[in-house]
């Protein structure tokens, strides 16, 4: 009896050990949580991952492939659970990895260092950079139970459209402006390398965009990708250097020959504009004198202009030493003289 007895008390104060003391947990500042009953996650009634905005990057099919309910998350506090309840935690602080890292193989990828990917001219070329990524408690249950390995699942999703965009990009068109033209940078246009290592903001942004379907998929947000080095093999590479040599010393040239080209423009431009001006300042007093004489004339009548040009002409001839007459003119002054 006695033994019984104390076999009832035993398994009654490991129960309480073990599930009433023992069920109290807490979450942290950088975790969330979720609290299933019997093994099935608490949803929140019938909203699912398409009632929220992260489904306006999912297509048509992928609507019905990534439909996951939306569950209750735990926030920071203490808690108690019941015994038939289980937590399961997630970490939503920022992770930064290499674009080359492998969660199933660290060793693959040169130890997770440089990730190999093939150009739209077939050029092998290593990318190097790092991957920030976080869960997103907006679809924690695709995190903790829609795939096995969430992490493996985006890296892969990643490497996948890096190495599409980086087969199939191209070059925003070049400029019609020949010293713009000369003035880019990176080296010689339609090159797939020189085009990926001059456009690389624009390379991270369209990366950006295109993963943006990662959180609805897995539940894992992708902050930013961002790609700092683009290595062609050795011997591809010092044939870029002696082209990229060769089209800035052509670009160099350029730049002068249009510089020059410019200067002397500029300078054309400015003695038409000086021409222009001395013409105007000496048309003006005419154009004045004109408008005058018009005045006089109709002020005046037919007798005024004649009056006006025999006086202008007498202050010429006190002017001048010397005046040189037409003969009808000069023989009435002879006549009048001897008279």
């Amino acid at each position: 009896m006695d033994v019984v007895l104390g076999v009832v008390v035993g398994f009654f104060l490991w129960f309480i050990a073990r599930y009433a003391i023992g069920g109290f947990y807490t979450i942290g500042p950088n975790e969330r949580g979720v609290l299933c009953t019997f093994g099935r996650a608490q949803r929140l009634g019938e909203l699912s991952t398409l009632s929220d905005p992260l489904a306006s990057h999912l297509g048509p099919e992928e609507r019905e492939r990534y439909n996951y309910p939306q569950v209750r998350v735990i926030g920071p506090g203490f808690y108690w659970k019941l015994p038939w309840q289980s937590l399961h935690r997630a970490s939503i602080a920022t992770s930064t990895v290499s674009i080359a890292y492998d969660p199933e193989n660290p060793k693959a990828n040169a130890g997770g260092q440089v990730l190999e990917a093939v150009t739209k001219d077939q050029l092998n070329t290593g990318l190097s950079g790092q991957l920030r990524y976080t869960v997103t408690e907006r679809n924690l249950y695709a995190y903790l139970f829609g795939v096995k390995n969430p992490v493996a699942h985006v890296m892969g999703y990643f490497v996948s459209i890096l190495r599409n965009r980086i087969a199939n990009f191209e070059a925003p068109a070049a400029s019609h402006d020949p010293l713009a033209r000369a003035g880019e940078l990176g080296g010689v246009q339609g090159i797939s390398i020189n085009d990926l290592r001059k456009n690389l903001r624009d390379l991270n942004e369209h990366m950006d965009r295109d993963c943006a379907g990662a959180a609805p998929r897995y539940g894992v947000q992708l902050d930013a990708a961002l790609i700092t080095g683009i290595d062609p093999p050795p011997d591809v590479d010092s044939a870029l250097a002696a082209i990229n040599t060769a089209h800035n010393h052509v670009s160099s040239e350029i730049s002068l020959a249009q510089a020059a080209a410019d200067q002397r423009i500029v300078q054309s431009r400015r003695a038409v504009e000086i021409e222009t001006l001395n013409a105007q300042a000496e048309v003006e007093p005419l154009l004045a004198l004109a408008s005058q004489l018009g005045e006089l004339a109709g002020a005046g009548g037919p007798g005024a202009i004649g009056a006006y040009v025999r006086n202008a002409k007498l202050a010429l001839h006190r002017k001048a030493s010397r005046l040189v007459l037409p003969a009808s003119t000069a023989h009435q002054l002879e006549g009048e003289a001897t008279r």
